[in-house]
């Protein structure tokens, strides 16, 4: 299978490219800027390209059988104006121009990606794909860009909208953020620590990724999560006692609201995901429980 990765070398595109290559597909990444990220096998085609932004690069899509969407700017930063901006169009455009040069005709498939966010601050309810969208700003981002994602299937394409939960792995992601904090002796649960945590590891969401291209079966939106989320003050506790460090270090919700803007939000209310529609299709998953889970990361770190 021929297969275009957009954002294809950031932290989940770098992974999912070795895997499908090491699976005999032909894989062509684009992303913004190639020279200052890790380096793609000399298998993968790589092109230099703002997807934000109608382009030559466009035109590789007639040639591919399945196209995977990663591309957008980080949303683990402070939500100023500027940043909501650039977070917004760096989802909305790219998937749009992607979307209008994809070909017409049955058998390609687009896998979009998508965020747990979009069921926005839910408390103790639990999600599948069925729940109805929130109304916060990464909410209604999500629900924007699923919307430009779907178009694809007037082309005739079969599309699968992915909403990601927090990816464990080991090369970044939010361990590489949370693991230096505890080994310094400053990691804890942030807030009351009673929201709840959807996690994926790496391994499950390439193995996820891989079977949603071949599963003729799945269309619209899949909880890209583990079927055992976790809320966030026992995940803090596992963590400091795999790592041999304390986990008693609250952050307090104001300070993180302080630092972080409207995203601290986001951090202190969580929702707690099921991925019904993977269950469903028969998706064996590898890491169910996140304590497995995180002894892995840690060991292959």
């Amino acid at each position: 299978m021929k297969v275009l990765i957009t954002g294809g070398l950031g932290f989940i595109g770098t992974q999912l490219s070795l895997r499908l290559l090491q699976k005999g597909h032909e894989i062509t990444v684009v992303d913004r800027s190639p020279g200052r990220k890790p380096r793609a096998p000399a298998e993968v085609r790589v092109i230099a390209a703002d997807t934000a932004r109608p382009g030559p690069w466009q035109e590789a899509l007639a040639r591919q059988d399945a196209v995977i969407n990663l591309a957008g700017t980080s949303i683990f930063r402070r939500w100023t104006d500027e940043a909501k901006k650039a977070i917004r169009e760096s989802r909305i455009l790219a998937t749009r121009n992607l979307v209008d040069a994809f070909p017409e005709g049955a058998g390609r498939v687009l896998v979009s990606a998508s965020a747990v966010g979009y069921y926005g601050p839910r408390g103790d309810e639990t999600l599948t794909e069925e729940a109805a969208p929130g109304n916060d700003f990464l909410a209604t981002l999500c629900r924007e860009w699923e919307g430009e994602a779907m178009e694809a299937a007037s082309k005739g394409a079969r599309v699968v909208i992915t909403r990601f939960g927090i990816v464990l792995g080991k090369t970044g992601g939010a361990l590489g953020q949370m693991i230096p904090a505890f080994k310094r002796f400053a990691g804890g649960p942030l807030g009351s620590g009673r929201q709840w945590f959807s996690w994926i590891h790496m391994e499950d969401l390439l193995g996820a990724m891989e079977f949603v291209l071949e599963k003729e079966a799945i269309r619209g939106p899949a909880n890209f999560t583990a079927p055992n989320p976790v809320r966030n003050n026992d995940l803090a506790l596992l963590l400091g006692r795999l790592l041999h460090r304390p986990s008693r270090l609250r952050t307090p919700g104001f300070l993180l609201r302080l630092a972080m803007g409207e995203f601290g939000s986001v951090l202190l209310e969580g929702q707690r995901v099921i991925p019904a529609a993977l269950l469903r299709h028969g998706y064996a998953f590898r890491y169910p429980d996140i304590e497995a889970a995180l002894r892995d990361v840690l060991e292959r770190s």
